[in-house]
């Protein structure tokens, strides 16, 4: 009996060892800044500023968003009361662009009127938050921390073009003085002739 109970211990181990371990899939969202890429243009005194897509891509959870962060800026001073943090059921989305005068986006950037055009920043954003089994404002329950997610951000200052005058203007802007510089030293010459 005990050579039976033996082996049958020996099989069940087995099968556990050899059997794969049964994973989860991952519960994972989607982050990306709009305009797509993150790259943003402006000039010295404008707000300029981000919106965002995201995508809660699990089927059964509930995404809630909890924290929001952004590399340091140089370039101007930051603001990050924008974003709505918004709550998505399973396989929702929210897209929003940035708009100053609604108050709506992801990010927004006042940048220094003492700003010189080319100057620029760069970096990331990162999102993270929570997951829940349900709605968490009706009795869902919290499952775990969300993994954190990146998404690029760049605003360079534009470079003003300087407009260029046309020769004939130039011309004949100039002729005049380099006739009235002709005069004064002639007249001077004369004059030092006169003395000596």
């Amino acid at each position: 009996m005990k050579l039976r109970s033996l082996y049958a211990l020996a099989a069940l181990l087995c099968s556990l060892l050899w059997t794969p371990a049964a994973q989860a899939a991952p519960i994972v969202f989607t982050f990306a800044t709009l305009p797509a890429g993150g790259a943003l243009t402006g000039h010295p005194g404008d707000t300029v500023g981000w919106g965002y897509q995201l995508v809660n891509t699990d089927a059964l959870n509930w995404f809630v968003p909890t924290q929001l962060n952004a590399t340091s800026f140089s370039i101007g001073t930051p603001d990050a009361s924008y974003f709505d943090f918004p709550t998505l059921a399973p396989g929702a989305s929210a897209t929003v662009a940035f708009d100053a005068g609604t108050h709506a986006g992801l990010y927004g950037l006042q940048i220094f009127s003492f700003a010189l055009p080319g100057m620029s920043d760069s970096g990331n954003f990162s999102l993270s938050g929570e997951w829940w089994s349900g709605d968490p404002l009706a009795g869902g329950t919290f499952l775990q921390v969300s993994d954190l997610q990146l998404a690029p951000l760049s605003v360079t200052l534009a470079v003003a073009g300087v407009p260029l005058p046309g020769t004939l203007w130039l011309l004949a802007a100039g002729l005049p003085l380099l006739w009235l510089g002709q005069r004064r030293r002639q007249k001077g010459a004369q004059f030092g002739a006169a003395l000596g």
